[in-house]
């Protein structure tokens, strides 16, 4: 089955929406992808002649089985360029996303068989998301967001769910990475902000920046 480009944001979108919510709407995911919800409709008749969808009018859709599987391949895909681009050309955090949003269209199976060889089968991108491995099986560690660990706890940054290039500079500009150890010490009761022991360095982080960091506990 030939899938084009455009056909392959939608199924990527649409798997990032399910994570939020088993059924997607046309709203929402004209919003993600910045069109109008009448290219929504016409594209989710697409997919679902192509069984790569369950769409009911006026009641939302979410992906058939083999939409998920093409989807999760199109992650694989993208995750693992990020992971060279940032690895092996020495591309920033926050550079790599819409570089990969390019590479990932490059369907050839031995390349990506090979690639993912080459980089020595990672696990998780340089945001810290899983990289599926070639059956679309992903390691999902236990995490736990800044914004709510308890007092005392130590882990290390694990994924970033704010991947923004504004967000992504200001965390580098702090030197925050993922594989950062912290520790965090105290939390105001007034604003929600935490100070964070990170080396021999204290930072203060707001409470809407510490919600979008999470930490594997060490």
């Amino acid at each position: 089955m030939v899938i084009s480009p455009t056909e392959e944001n939608y199924l990527k979108a649409i798997y990032h929406l399910q994570a939020l919510s088993e059924v997607v709407s046309t709203t929402h995911l004209a919003q993600k992808l910045q069109t109008k919800p009448a290219s929504v409709t016409d594209m989710m008749k697409k997919l679902q002649a192509k069984n790569l969808l369950h769409y009911t009018p006026y009641h939302g859709f979410s992906l058939s089985a083999e939409g998920r599987k093409t989807a999760l391949h199109i992650v694989r895909r993208h995750r693992l360029w990020e992971y060279f681009l940032a690895e092996k050309l020495s591309f920033e955090w926050n550079e790599v996303h819409e570089v990969a949003e390019e590479l990932e269209h490059i369907g050839n199976k031995k390349l990506i068989e090979k690639l993912d060889a080459y980089l020595g089968f990672p696990q998780f991108d340089p945001h810290g998301d899983p990289i599926p491995d070639s059956r679309g099986r992903m390691q999902q560690p236990e995490l736990v967001p800044l914004s709510t660990a308890p007092i005392a706890f130590t882990g290390v940054l694990q994924l970033v769910t704010d991947q923004s290039k504004d967000l992504l500079e200001h965390l580098a500009s702090r030197k925050l990475r993922i594989g950062t150890r912290l520790e965090l010490r105290s939390r105001s009761a007034f604003d929600g902000s935490v100070d964070i022991k990170m080396g021999s360095k204290t930072l203060t982080l707001t409470r809407q920046l510490a919600n979008h960091l999470l930490l594997k506990q060490i």
